[in-house]
């Protein structure tokens, strides 16, 4: 056997090991993909649970937040309106809101006056 001989055994050693190592891989890369796909399966089969429920819960929620709106609403209406009749009322009677404001305050006064003179 000669020099060219003892180099092809070399190189086929050395192929026989690269193959062996490639192999390996592939088979450690197979297993992770596997182990990958068993856990994606995990995440999205505790997921769409949880999913349902958070619409579930928004949804049960909404309800009476749009009850909370149509009672919002009525009210800010009903204040419109009381805000548009008061300014109607004073509009229309503003002389007479004039005179019952000076008998307030001359009412107040009186008052006033008489707990300075009990003191």
């Amino acid at each position: 056997m000669g020099p060219g001989g003892i180099a092809t055994i070399i190189a086929a050693c050395a192929l026989f090991i690269i193959a062996i190592a490639i192999s390996y891989v592939v088979m450690r890369v197979g297993r992770f993909i596997d182990e990958a796909k068993l856990s994606l399966k995990s995440l999205v089969d505790e997921t769409a649970p949880l999913i349902e429920e958070v619409h579930t819960t928004v949804s049960l929620v909404n309800g009476p937040l749009k009850s909370i709106n149509r009672i919002t609403k009525n009210a800010e209406d009903l204040s419109e309106k009381v805000s548009e009749v008061t300014q109607s009322f004073l509009s229309k009677n503003g002389a007479a809101v004039k005179v019952a404001g000076a008998i307030l305050s001359a009412a107040s006064a009186k008052k006033a006056r008489s707990k300075k003179k009990a003191e």
